[in-house]
C-alpha cells in the first residue's frame, strides 16, 4: 500500500505547529505542521496566496520556515554537489559509480548521475562528488540523495553542499523574529498580493475568430 510523503512523516514523527516567514521582509506569512514536512525548493502544501512561493530555508531550532517569491532564478540552479554519510545497502559501495541514477527529492523524478569518491580526514572514502547531466533548481545542504542502479536503491546520503551553494539570503529582521521565544505577538499573518508577472503567468489566452 501507498501512502503520501506527508501522512508517512505525520505518522511516525507528528506535528508541531511553527510559522511561515518571508525570507526577505520577515513578514508572518502563515503556520505550519512542522519543520520536518518541507525541503527547500518547495512549493506544495504551503496554502500561501500571492504566490507561488518556494520553501528557502528552514531554521530547525526554533521550528521555522522561511520562503520567498524569488527562488525559482538561474543563478541557484546547480548540477554538482557534495554528498557524505553513505549507507550502503550491502554494506559496501557499488563496482560502476558511472552508471547510476539519484533521487534527491521525494517525487518520481531521477537523474542519471556519476559519483566520485574521496578520502575523508579519517582516510575513509565516505565522501563523493555526484555530477547530473542537467541543472537542479533545489538541491540544498541536509537533503538525502538516494543512489540507484536501474531500479534498486543501492544506497543513500546526506548533501554537503552543492556548487556555488551560499544559501538563499535571509535578511536580519526575518532572522530575529525567528528566535522569539513567544511568537504569539506577531499577530496576525500578512496579506500578501500577487505580483503583476505571476499574474500574467497564470493568465491563459483565447484566440477568438
Amino acid at each position: 500500500m501507498q501512502i503520501k510523503f506527508s501522512e508517512f512523516v505525520g505518522r511516525h514523527i507528528g506535528e508541531k505547529e511553527g510559522i511561515i516567514l518571508e525570507a526577505e521582509t520577515g513578514d508572518l506569512l502563515g503556520a505550519h505542521r512542522g519543520f520536518w514536512f518541507y525541503t527547500i525548493g518547495q512549493r506544495q502544501g504551503l496554502k500561501l496566496a500571492g504566490g507561488p512561493w518556494y520553501v528557502v530555508e528552514k531554521d530547525v531550532k526554533n521550528n521555522v520556515v522561511f520562503v520567498s517569491r524569488n527562488y525559482y532564478s538561474v543563478d541557484k540552479r546547480r548540477r554538482s554537489f557534495r554528498v557524505g554519510s553513505f549507507r550502503w545497502i550491502s554494506g559496501s559501495p557499488p563496482r560502476n559509480f558511472d552508471q547510476l541514477r539519484c533521487k534527491v527529492r521525494h517525487g518520481p523524478g531521477f537523474y542519471n548521475c556519476t559519483l566520485h569518491m574521496e578520502l575523508a580526514e579519517d582516510g575513509t572514502e565516505n565522501i563523493g562528488t555526484v555530477q547530473l547531466p542537467e541543472d537542479d533548481q533545489g538541491l540544498a545542504a541536509g537533503q538525502f540523495a538516494a543512489f540507484y542502479e536501474g531500479q534498486v536503491c543501492v544506497g543513500s546520503g546526506v548533501i554537503l553542499e552543492s556548487w556555488d551553494d551560499s544559501g538563499f539570503p535571509v535578511c536580519d529582521k526575518a532572522r530575529e523574529i525567528a528566535n522569539m521565544e513567544d511568537k504569539s505577538k506577531l499577530g496576525k499573518p500578512v496579506k500578501i498580493k500577487p505580483r503583476p508577472e505571476d499574474c500574467m503567468r497564470n493568465t491563459t489566452y483565447v484566440n477568438v475568430q
